[in-house]
């Protein structure tokens, strides 16, 4: 007798807690009262990030612009050029030789282009890696990085940036 009435106790209490689970009678135990889910706890917390991902993005640099060489005027100009931050790099530069070649920011290839653009300095024709600084300079609007031979005020070629 006394295995039956503790049989029927566990049963009583197991109905008892079964039927809990499904309940929502505003009593707390049911799952309207209930943490959000771990799938409602990232998407809040996703929301949050991406907009201090894209705050954080505005107030960054501009993305490094990049762009690769080719010659023109008959002459012959390869390797690329990415500009970022405050810096221009070449790689896997090369250029015919020329007298007096310099490298420029313009917004175009022409020769009015050049005299209107921002000499960066002076571009070795021979070494594959050169570096240039930007000193305090806003780089938008320039749309081309142009090899030029001052002396005989001719564009060797250029590199478009993207």
């Amino acid at each position: 007798m006394r295995a039956k009435a503790l049989a029927t106790t566990g049963l009583v209490a197991l109905a008892l807690t079964l039927s809990a689970c499904g309940a929502d009678d505003g009593s707390g135990s049911g799952s309207g009262d209930m943490a959000p889910t771990a799938t409602e706890s990232m998407s809040s917390d996703d929301m949050g990030s991406d907009d201090m991902e894209s705050d954080d993005m505005a107030s960054a640099e501009p993305m490094a612009q990049h762009g690769t060489f080719a010659g023109l005027n008959d002459k012959s100009v390869e390797g690329t050029v990415t500009v970022e931050g405050d810096t221009v790099t070449l790689s896997g530069f090369s250029s015919d030789e020329g007298r007096d070649l310099h490298l420029y920011l313009a917004k175009g290839t022409d020769e009015a282009a050049v005299s209107a653009g921002t000499e960066l300095g002076t571009v070795a024709f021979d070494e594959e890696s050169q570096t240039f600084t930007l000193d305090d300079m806003d780089v938008d609007g320039y749309t081309d990085v142009v090899v030029h031979c001052d002396k005989a005020e001719a564009v060797f070629g250029a590199a478009t940036l993207m």
